[in-house]
């Protein structure tokens, strides 16, 4: 299990995709590299004018991998985490940041990953009331 202080990649399946606003803002000139990937056994709901991923066995949903440059990440993890409104143990935290495996799509590999997860009470309430983003994939979602 990794600390908060283990540079793993971020997964990311919204705005911080190549192309969404949220990518320059964050993560341009910052990272290592940004391949396509999917995350098993969870499901994308729509938000309002962003995802949570929710797990969902059976289900998947694409994204980026994406690897920081050393120098930048801890910066960038905790302006991440600002962005996604998560703190340690805070009750009141709209994610999670989780150890997921994710897997890369050009060559299947496996890849331990942090992964902003809807938190408890998030997950709860998109269950009974929220939207599905078929596919599970924000930029093509219908």
């Amino acid at each position: 299990m990794a600390t908060p202080s283990t540079p793993l990649p971020f997964f990311v399946y919204g705005t911080l995709r190549p192309g969404q606003p949220n990518h320059d803002l964050f993560l341009r000139g910052r990272t290592e590299s940004e391949e396509p990937g999917r995350l098993h056994g969870t499901a994308l709901y729509d938000g309002p004018g962003y995802p949570y991923a929710v797990e969902a066995p059976g289900s998947v949903i694409v994204g980026e991998l994406v690897t920081a440059r050393p120098e930048a990440y801890p910066q960038l993890l905790r302006e991440l985490d600002r962005l996604e409104d998560y703190a340690p143990g805070d009750p009141a935290n709209l994610y999670e940041r989780v150890e997921r495996q994710v897997t890369r799509d050009t060559d299947r590999t496996p890849v331990r990953a942090w992964v902003y997860l809807a938190a408890p009470t998030v997950t709860a309430r998109l269950r009974t009331h929220g939207k599905l983003i078929e596919g599970g994939d924000w930029i093509n979602r219908r």
